[in-house]
C-alpha cells in the first residue's frame, strides 16, 4: 500500500500541479482547499503526511500543525509558504511541523522531504504498538517521593490485585503507560503478555484490523489470517492508550469484549473468546465527550470500574531532582559521556517551569541539555529559551520587601527627608521607620 499525502492549498493550479508531481512519485494523493476540508479528509481516509499552505482562507497553517498533531500525533506535516518568515518557521517546528519550506525556492526539496516524513511515520506506527511477554515496568520504575505520586502508587498497587478494567486519567506525558505496565506486573496476569496500542495512531479501518484481526480475504491484500491484539493479549493485559480517539463503531465492539469476552474478526462469521484485562488511558474529558456524542456512556462505565488520575509534574516539583538524575544517567550512557549534574540555577528553572508536556517534556529537555553541555554541569544556558525566559521574567517580580523599600524611599522624597512626617504618612511609628531605614539601607 503506497503512502498517502494530503495537500491543503487554496491555489487550485498549484495544488493540482503538486498533486500530479507527487502522484507520479508513487504516493496516493488527497486534496483539500481549506483546513475544514482537510480535516474532513483526515476523518475518513488514512493519511501519512500533510503538505499544507501557511495562509489559508479559514486559518493559519502554523496554528493548524498544533491542532493536527494533537488529533493525529503519528501524521507528519510539511508547511509551505510563499514568503519565508523565520518567526513562523521557528513556531511551526515548535508546534510539531516536520519542516517549513518556501514555495519556489525549495520545490526540489518536496519529494525528498516526503520520503523522509513517510519513513518517520512508519516508525511512529511501529512504536504505537508494543507486544511484550512481560510489561517491562513495575512499581520500582515509578520515580518520585512526593505525596501525590505516593498516593497514586498506593492506589495502583491495590487496583493491580483486582482483575477489573482500569481507566488512567491525566495530562499527556504523566506516565500512564508506566503505570499500566506496573499494574500488569502487580497482577495475577504478570506471567502473560502486556500489549499496548496508541489508538490515535491509526485510522478506523487500520485500528479495527490491529485490534480485532481479520480472516484471509476479508479485504484486498488480506492474503492470510491475522490475529488482532485483543486475541494476542489472551490471559494477559491490553493497554489502550488514547482511548478517547477510538471511533464509535469500534467502541461498540470493544464493549462486547468487556461484557462477554468475545469478538468477531473482520471477514469472519464465528465468535472468538478471550480472557483479557483492559487498562485504558486518556487525557480527554470523556464525560464531556459522552455529552457531545463522541463516546459511549456504557463503555465509559465498563472501563471506569477503577479510575486513577496521575498528577501533572508541576504538582510534584520536588520530584524533578530524582527524575532529572535518572534521565541524566540514561542519556549520558546513550551519548557515551560522563554523568552530568544540574547546577543550582538550572535546577531552579526546571522547578519553576509549568511542564505542559510533563515527564515526556522533561526527558526531551534533559536529552537536549546533555548533547549541548561540554563541561560537567548543565547550566541555564543549555536549557531551552522559553525555560530561560520564564526564569528571567520571574526575576523581575518584586518581593514584598522590595516594594516596601521603594515605597518608603518615595515617601521620604515627598517629605524632603522629614522622617516624622514620613512615619505619619506611612501610618507607622518613628522607631519602626528608623528600623526599616536601617534594615533596607535607605540613603
Amino acid at each position: 500500500m503506497s503512502a498517502s499525502v494530503l495537500i491543503i492549498d487554496d491555489e487550485d493550479a498549484l495544488r493540482k500541479l503538486l498533486s500530479r508531481i507527487i502522484g507520479l512519485e508513487g504516493f496516493t494523493v488527497e486534496e483539500a482547499a481549506s483546513i475544514k476540508a482537510g480535516l474532513s479528509v483526515l476523518g475518513r481516509r488514512q493519511v501519512d503526511v500533510v503538505l499544507c499552505d501557511v495562509k489559508l482562507p479559514d486559518g493559519n497553517g502554523v496554528d493548524f500543525v498544533k491542532q493536527l498533531k494533537a488529533a493525529y500525533p503519528v501524521i507528519e506535516c510539511i508547511l509551505l509558504t510563499a514568503y519565508g518568515n523565520i518567526g513562523d518557521g521557528v513556531q511551526a517546528i515548535k508546534n510539531g511541523a516536520f519542516d517549513y519550506i518556501t514555495k519556489g525556492n525549495d520545490n526540489d526539496r518536496i519529494i525528498p522531504l516526503l520520503h523522509q516524513a513517510v519513513t518517520r511515520v512508519s516508525g511512529n506506527r511501529i512504536k504505537a504498538v508494543s507486544i511484550r511477554e512481560k510489561s517491562g515496568y513495575d512499581f520500582d520504575n515509578i520515580i518520585g517521593n512526593s505525596p501525590v505520586i505516593h498516593e497514586a502508587m498506593q492506589l495502583a498497587k491495590k487496583i493491580a490485585l483486582s482483575d477489573a478494567a482500569v481507566l488512567l486519567l491525566g495530562e499527556t506525558g504523566t506516565g500512564k503507560e508506566v503505570f499500566a505496565g506496573a499494574i500488569h506486573s502487580g497482577s495475577k496476569r504478570a506471567g502473560h503478555s502486556f500489549i499496548a496500542i496508541n489508538c490515535s495512531a491509526f485510522t478506523k479501518d487500520l485500528l479495527e484490523g490491529e485490534l480485532f484481526g481479520h480472516k484471509a480475504g476479508a479485504y484486498t491484500g488480506a492474503s492470510k489470517d491475522k490475529k488482532g491484539l485483543i486475541q494476542l493479549a489472551d490471559k494477559g493485559t491490553l493497554f489502550l492508550d488514547e482511548i478517547g480517539e477510538l471511533p464509535l463503531e469500534l467502541q461498540a465492539k470493544l464493549l462486547r469484549v468487556l461484557e462477554n469476552g468475545e469478538f468477531i474478526r473482520l471477514g469472519d462469521e464465528k465468535t472468538t473468546l478471550v480472557d483479557i484485562r483492559i487498562v485504558a488511558a486518556t487525557n480527554r474529558d470523556l464525560e464531556a465527550d459522552i455529552r457531545n456524542g463522541h463516546f459511549r456512556e456504557d463503555l465509559f462505565y465498563r472501563l471506569n470500574v477503577f479510575s486513577l488520575t496521575l498528577p501533572p509534574l508541576r504538582a510534584r516539583p520536588d520530584d524533578i531532582v530524582a527524575l532529572s538524575d535518572h534521565f541524566l544517567k540514561k542519556y549520558a550512557l546513550k551519548e557515551n559521556q560522563p554523568i552530568l549534574k544540574l547546577n543550582a540555577g538550572a535546577l531552579q528553572l526546571l522547578k519553576q517551569h509549568q511542564w505542559k508536556g510533563n515527564i515526556r517534556e522533561l526527558k526531551n529537555v534533559l536529552e537536549r541539555a546533555v548533547i549541548l553541555t561540554e563541561g560537567e554541569e548543565i547550566t541555564p544556558a543549555q536549557l531551552p529559551y522559553d525555560i530561560q525566559r520564564q526564569g528571567n521574567a520571574g526575576q523581575h517580580h518584586l518581593s514584598l520587601a522590595a516594594v516596601e523599600k521603594m515605597h518608603i524611599r518615595r515617601v521620604l522624597q515627598i517629605t524632603n527627608g522629614n522622617k516624622t512626617k514620613t512615619a505619619e504618612l506611612l501610618g507607622i511609628g518613628l522607631t519602626t521607620l528608623y528600623r526599616k531605614i536601617e534594615e533596607y539601607d535607605i540613603r
